[in-house]
């Protein structure tokens, strides 16, 4: 078997530091000091403005539309991993498939307004292999339609677009740590969210809905990074320099080949 990808494993002594440090404060999880030393060091290096770190990356799109109160109809795109469609569904929401653009491999904004419907409450497009989608175009039909945007940006970590995050468009942006991606924490995920007051929504929704000692105000789930997570996305944010220079290397040895079949094609 060939794999699309290997995991990538970060400097073992140092992650292993992180370990014994977890061993001596006996914190392992609910927001411990890896937890929320990963969330800071990550809105800083990702340029974004919050950022609420959870379990995998499909409790964050369903976190998302929780947050988000939406309801109905979603627009989004079948050229994308089943989670960005089973998390629609597990949550009582009903999937519209709009066709992609040929070259992006992007959600078309072109045919996303005649399948608006009264019945609509979102749009859930998704940045494909890093391919930023239109953003600005979807972001103005969305406004125009009082529809939430959000973004399954799982494939763009660290992406820019006119010198910013890709992430901080729509109203959220849910990204993947899964152990196969570029940034990992073994599992793993995060929201990127703009509003200051869904972000502590978004909080309570991870942690069985509970907002403090004597509230509950919604049906939450558990979907908290542990500290063992968090202390391996540590070690691979320290790293992401090395790891981006060998994903370009693979890349561009794909791309070497894949022009040199062309030209052996066409002889």
């Amino acid at each position: 078997m060939i794999n699309v990808t290997k995991t990538y494993l970060p400097n073992k002594k140092k992650f292993i530091k992180y370990v014994d440090e977890i061993y001596k404060n006996g914190w392992v999880t609910n927001n411990g000091p890896m937890v929320t030393l990963l969330e800071k060091r990550l809105s800083k290096y990702l340029g974004v403005k919050n950022i609420v770190l959870v379990s995998n990356g499909t409790v964050a799109l369903e976190i998302a539309y929780r947050a988000l109160a939406i309801e109905g109809d979603v627009i989004t795109t079948p050229f994308s991993f089943v989670a960005t469609t089973s998390s629609l569904v597990t949550n009582g929401l009903n999937p519209i498939f709009t066709d992609i653009d040929s070259q992006t491999l992007n959600m078309d904004p072109r045919n996303i307004e005649n399948i608006i419907t009264p019945n609509t409450g979102a749009i859930v497009p998704v940045h494909v292999f890093a391919n930023a989608c239109e953003v600005e175009k979807i972001d103005a039909l969305a406004k125009k339609h009082n529809l939430k945007v959000v973004y399954d940006a799982a494939h763009a970590f660290g992406v820019q677009y006119k010198g910013k995050s890709i992430l901080n468009y729509g109203d959220v942006s849910t990204l993947s740590f899964h152990a196969t991606k570029l940034f990992h924490s073994i599992e793993g995920g995060a929201l990127i969210i703009n509003d200051d007051g869904l972000v502590e929504k978004a909080r309570y929704l991870i942690n069985f809905g509970i907002e403090n000692a004597e509230s509950i105000p919604e049906l939450g789930t558990n979907a908290k990074m542990n500290e063992f997570e968090a202390a391996m996305g540590l070690c691979m944010l320290d790293e992401m320099k090395f790891v981006n220079k060998k994903r370009k290397e693979v890349f561009e040895l794909y791309k070497m080949r894949t022009q040199l079949q062309t030209i052996v094609t066409f002889q």
